[in-house]
């Protein structure tokens, strides 16, 4: 159910407008004049703004430029006397979606309505994904097309615009810290700092005072005063990354930090108040680290208001072509080399390959095959990915499709991880392998052709 908020002075059209959007489906919030509107979409997660253009107080232009700023991507319809259509159309070139002269027909608003939602629907969609988009806007680009990686990106676009505190989840090298950048530049916090840290990385008696800070000759080598992350991303937002990891002491200051907004710097007297958005992430199984006792229920419970599922590349290996391609001009600018392309084998090698280290081991990856690649096209033999152990394979084996399909595909990995195991250790010799095998020399031969293995000389 998407919210609107509608900012008219005259208690009769505000009503009217109100009863039109609650029968349509709409959940709706009035506001009598201009501050108050610009209080109420501050104040409340809206989706639309329906707002006359003369009010007291402030007038709609300033909800306009209000609303841009809490959120560029809401949508605003301006209504308009006809004698201000010129205003109007200043509203649209200032970022307006539409405007509606009174007196209007209700059905005509309505459509306006459903267009502008349906807008925003699709720049919620692509804004992420879509590089024409991410770059209008300022934000970090994500790779995908799947259904889940849209889905995430919705759920960014949802969350981000207010104060919530985000968990983010998912293996390591699924990227994370991009869609906390991503939360923090779609929030009215992007022109404040975004502080990551990684709390799996500093060892546990240093990170109380990398997060608060310190005071100085609080510790022995504490030679001044130092400020903490969470100061130094003040009205902005920090990113807690791996927080799974945190000592169960300095989680319950963490919790302390989030219930009251305040913090004490080691050795410090006085607490400070501090007024910063939370995203943290973690590659375990926090829910389990509860009931294990190495995490904090009630810690849990504060960071996992609006907990997202970052999912595995292996869950959206339709993705794998255009973080190919990405990648691969990244570093062929990086390298100034002149690769253009992969081969449709090394293609089918990355799709049908668990990326046990996800995103981050599919770039590490191109890179590598960008240095070795001596010619145009990288081939299978510029790439280099560890043999699969068998829970591995079986998680490659795509579980859609028919049974046959199935069982095809996963005696197609199987057989070639075999066969690419058995040429290494003969150093390439096929007649070797054929008889460590127990096949025939043309049964290889037919193999190796029919998979694309390239010889494996070790």
């Amino acid at each position: 159910m998407e919210t609107i908020l509608i900012v008219e002075d005259k208690e009769s059209m505000a009503q009217m407008l109100k009863e039109t959007l609650d029968a349509e489906g709409y959940k709706t919030i009035i506001a009598e004049d201009g501050l108050e509107g610009i209080e109420r979409l501050r104040e409340d997660r809206v989706d639309l703004i329906l707002t006359d253009l003369k009010l007291p107080k402030k007038d709609g232009m300033d909800i306009m430029r209000a609303a841009k700023d809490e959120n560029p991507l809401v949508p605003v319809i301006v209504m308009t006397a006809y004698g201000s259509v010129e205003t109007a159309v200043l509203a649209m070139k200032e970022g307006a979606f539409d405007f509606i002269t009174k007196p209007f027909d209700t059905d005509h608003l309505l459509v306006l309505i459903k267009r502008a939602i349906e807008n925003q629907r699709l720049m919620t969609e692509n804004m992420l994904l879509k590089e024409e988009f991410s770059s209008m806007l300022g934000l970090p680009r994500i790779i995908g097309k799947s259904e889940k990686i849209k889905e995430v990106a919705q759920k960014i676009q949802r969350v981000a615009p207010g104060k919530t505190t985000v968990l983010l989840l998912g293996e390591s090298g699924t990227g994370k810290e991009l869609f906390a950048r991503a939360i923090h530049y779609l929030s009215p916090r992007r022109d404040y700092p975004f502080v990551p840290i990684n709390c799996a990385a500093i060892p546990r008696e240093l990170l109380e005072s990398e997060l608060f800070g310190h005071e100085k000759g609080s510790f022995t080598s504490a030679e001044s005063k130092k400020f903490g992350k969470f100061e130094l991303a003040d009205k902005g937002t920090i990113f807690l990354d791996e927080v799974g990891d945190m000592d169960i002491s300095l989680q319950a200051k963490l919790l302390r930090v989030i219930q009251e907004g305040e913090i004490e710097r080691v050795g410090g007297l006085k607490t400070i108040k501090i007024d910063v958005r939370i995203v943290a992430a973690s590659n375990k199984d926090l829910e389990k680290a509860v009931s294990e006792r190495t995490f904090r229920e009630d810690l849990y419970y504060r960071l996992s208001v609006f907990p997202v599922k970052i999912p595995p590349l292996r869950e959206r290996s339709e993705d794998i072509p255009l973080l190919v391609e990405f990648f691969l001009n990244k570093y062929c600018i990086e390298l100034k080399a002149q690769v253009k392309n992969i081969s449709s084998e090394a293609l089918d090698l990355f799709m049908g390959y668990p990326w046990k280290g996800n995103v981050r081991e599919l770039e590490n990856t191109i890179e590598r095959a960008i240095i070795l690649c001596d010619g145009k096209t990288i081939t299978q033999e510029h790439i280099s990915l560890s043999p699969l152990p068998l829970e591995s394979i079986m998680r490659a084996v795509p579980m859609d499709g028919t049974l046959k399909d199935t069982a095809r595909e996963a005696l197609r990995i199987a057989e070639t991880q075999r066969i690419k195991k058995a040429l290494k250790e003969t150093k390439g010799n096929k007649s070797r392998a054929a008889e460590m095998l127990h096949v025939s020399y043309k049964t290889i031969l037919t193999k190796i052709k029919e998979y694309g293995i390239e010889d494996n000389r070790g």
